[in-house]
């Protein structure tokens, strides 16, 4: 696997797919790499001959008093997990290759980005478009793969692809998670002991909602319910909401539909959603 941290690197090693014919599928990440980002590796594997993972802790999708100084980066550990999947390139550029002096260009999703995460963390999802912007136009993927946990990122992704005219091919691929439940994630770590333990109550409230509703029950009524099972045990919650699964708005009849939650423990905010099926 080669690590490459130069965008003219990377481009010479592209060319050498594209001579070949081999098409390439990227897994965007932060890094701190967990099962939930294999899965990813693993997926995308299946759709491309050649498979790039980037590596990039994005300054633009952290707000002022978020967690970029302290989120983990590991990257001798991720690199060696990614070499021994069969990942052909690591992309792992520093800021100043990312943003250079000068840089001045933000990319902005109407819509589904004003809501849920995007009213609670301003400026968030202008931060995730622009990098994957840029990341699509470094490698030039015929498919990316991105985790269905962070489900308004992957709908963000799909709405700019789509509105763009990106020759890109979005797959989201299922959520992984623990034993119990807690869907995986890299701020999991920042988890104490007691914490962990109460955090399951995330997942089982949204199985709980779930399952009120597709069973009859109000919705309004399996939302609070949710909610008070987090207050129960230990979270300060953001929302708990459910919505079309393509733009975010509130639901309609014979389509797809998503409840998603964010919710703080602790110093640590987690989020999660699960498919809601009507008859």
């Amino acid at each position: 696997m080669q690590i490459i941290r130069r965008l003219e690197v990377l481009r010479e090693a592209l060319d050498q797919f594209t001579h070949a014919g081999e098409g390439v599928a990227l897994v965007p990440t932060m890094g701190a790499l967990h099962a939930g980002h294999m899965a990813l590796v693993d997926a995308a594997r299946r759709r491309a001959p050649r498979v790039v993972v980037s590596i990039f802790v994005n300054p633009k999708q952290f707000g002022p008093t978020e967690d970029l100084a302290r989120y983990p980066r590991r990257e001798a550990a991720d690199a060696q997990m990614l070499s021994e999947a069969g990942v052909d390139i690591l992309w792992a550029p520093e800021v100043e290759e990312m943003y250079p002096a000068g840089f001045a260009t933000n990319v902005s999703v109407a819509g589904v980005s004003d809501v849920l995460d995007g009213a609670h963390r301003p400026g968030h999802f202008d931060g995730v478009a622009t990098v994957v912007g840029k990341l699509f136009g470094q490698v030039g993927p015929a498919v990316a793969l991105f985790g269905e946990k962070d489900f308004q990122q992957l709908a963000v992704i799909r709405r700019m692809t789509a509105d763009l005219n990106l020759a890109v091919e979005i797959v989201g691929v299922p959520t992984q998670r623990e034993d119990d439940g807690l869907a995986l994630s890299s701020r999991n770590i920042y988890l104490d002991e007691t914490e962990r333990a109460r955090a399951v109550a995330l997942p089982r409230a949204l199985g709980e909602a779930k399952r009120g509703i597709e069973r009859g029950d109000d919705p309004a009524t399996a939302l609070s319910a949710a909610v008070a099972m987090l207050t129960r045990a230990g979270f300060d919650t953001d929302y708990v909401t459910l919505v079309d699964a393509e733009t975010l708005t509130a639901p309609t009849g014979g389509r797809p539909a998503r409840l998603l939650a964010a919710a703080r423990i602790g110093t640590t905010r987690l989020i999660d959603n699960i498919a809601v099926t009507f008859d």
